[in-house]
């Protein structure tokens, strides 16, 4: 009896520990946004993405779902690479605290597509990519 109600229990909990990307949020461009834990989340296009589309969903989901401000920052986390809540192959990770999430703030590239670790922008600068019709 409670070997079941053990087994029971670390089920529940190991279902509750894996991201719901049943309830993920999706973007106005309509890429995925799933949280990876308390300071991470990650953004999943439809397809491979571009810059465009990574930072107009990390800043969508920043505003909308995290309550950030116009002026708060958004840091590339982790850059391309597979999906760690859906398994899909391309994504990029956001935090908007680099310090909690173990990343060093570094010069933003030249390139909307460079995506590398460190790299930021202001949920308003990035939001602004969201107004502008994706290149599919």
């Amino acid at each position: 009896m409670h070997t079941k109600i053990a087994s029971f229990a670390l089920l529940t909990g190991l279902a509750l520990a894996l991201p719901q990307t049943g309830e993920a949020f999706t973007s106005t461009l309509g890429a995925r946004v799933n949280p990876v834990n308390s300071t991470v989340f990650e953004v999943v296009p439809k397809s491979s993405g571009d810059g465009q589309v990574f930072w107009c969903s990390a800043a969508d989901y920043a505003q909308r779902e995290l309550g950030a401000s116009w002026r708060d920052k958004i840091y590339i986390a982790r850059g391309r690479a597979p999906s760690v809540t859906t398994g899909r192959r391309s994504s990029v990770q956001f935090t908007l605290d680099p310090q909690a999430a173990g990343i060093t703030p570094a010069p933003s590239s030249l390139s909307l597509n460079a995506l590398k670790v460190g790299e930021s922008m202001s949920v308003q600068e990035a939001h602004g990519f969201c107004r502008i019709a994706p290149v599919f």
